[in-house]
């Protein structure tokens, strides 16, 4: 199966290295090297590791560079032929690894995959970040399949087979490591939130595949660094979206659809102002003059990219279709809406 690195990033998460690390031992380290990556921690982990896990490798960054710089500097240090990128609040199963490893390598094209993710608290549901593979609408809305925006569907084995997908979740992150060098990793000024769903799409435009694995499945606690409710996730998730969609769009869709999203997120804006978050209202605000006052920066990032039509893109308005029309399950949308953009 070749040479295959578990890293783990941690930021402050002593409490989840001790509850999850022993699993992930216990489950990985006949098949793979574990290594946890410290984002310059201000509590005690690295401490805490070297007393208890002595066998386990630690890589400390210099500073915290979020989600995505962390894992840069981390994985420029690693030479394995798979990176498996394991957020530190995630529970592994028994033979969680080989069949994500045995898919991945029935096809060379198939440059990044993930497991079934869900809920730790809820193991019956579907977690958020990944659920059953991830998907973004034309407007550039993502959702899972098993999840639609905040709705949470059960895993009653309704999506029970291993597909294309348009993004897989960084909480568990299965990547061929030369793809992940040969794209630059990820975009180090998302900081965190999105970074996986644009590396997703970057491979894409080059002719590569994402994949979901049915057949193993992690249980993730989520919110383990932002909470659910923060304005500055809301921030970075407004932020990151628009510059993805900037970055990412074939030509033709390009104007058309920043207009809407602006359109969109001033009513999503003024929403939040209504229902009493004012932070969240500023924190859409902040986001889009961030994206005006780096335009430039995001004009080089595009002219890099070779763009071409991608799969898996729901040409359908999930917004529409989950508020208004009252879809909340994945299956009740139209597999022949999903087409190239």
């Amino acid at each position: 199966m070749g040479n295959i690195a578990i890293v783990i990033l941690n930021w402050n998460g002593r409490k989840f290295l001790e509850t999850f690390l022993p699993g992930v031992q216990l489950h990985s380290r006949h098949i793979a090297r574990i290594i946890v990556a410290d984002n310059a921690s201000s509590d005690d982990s690295v401490e805490f590791l070297r007393s208890t896990f002595p066998e386990i490798s630690i890589i400390q960054n210099a500073s915290n560079g979020g989600f995505a710089k962390g894992y840069n500097d981390a994985l420029a240090q690693v030479d394995a032929d798979y990176y498996i990128l394991l957020n530190s609040d995630i529970e592994v199963t028994e033979n969680w690894i080989e069949p994500v490893i045995k898919l991945m390598e029935t096809d060379p094209k198939i440059a990044a995959c993930q497991p079934v993710i869900r809920s730790f608290h809820h193991p019956e549901q579907f977690e958020y970040a990944g659920a059953s593979g991830g998907f973004i609408d034309h407007l550039g809305y993502p959702f899972c399949r098993g999840r639609i925006f905040q709705h949470l569907e059960n895993d009653e084995g309704q999506y029970k087979s291993s597909i294309e997908v348009f993004w897989a979740t960084g909480a568990c992150l299965f990547v061929k490591a030369h793809i992940f060098k040969q794209f630059g990793g990820f975009d180090e000024d998302f900081f965190a939130h999105m970074e996986e769903i644009d590396f997703c799409w970057r491979i894409k435009h080059q002719g590569y595949k994402v994949m979901v694995c049915h057949e193993a499945k992690v249980f993730h606690v989520g919110g383990g660094t932002l909470p659910k409710k923060s304005s500055f996730k809301t921030y970075l998730n407004m932020r990151n979206n628009i510059s993805m969609l900037y970055k990412n769009l074939p030509a033709h869709r390009l104007v058309p659809v920043l207009m809407t999203r602006l359109i969109l997120d001033g009513f999503a804006a003024f929403k939040f102002l209504i229902d009493g978050g004012f932070k969240d209202f500023w924190a859409v605000v902040r986001a889009h003059m961030s994206f005006y006052r780096r335009f430039n920066d995001h004009r080089k990032k595009r002219g890099k990219i070779n763009h071409r039509d991608v799969s898996c893109i729901y040409q359908g308005n999930i917004v529409i279709d989950h508020f208004i029309k009252g879809i909340k399950h994945f299956d009740q949308l139209s597999s022949q809406m999903f087409t190239r953009d």
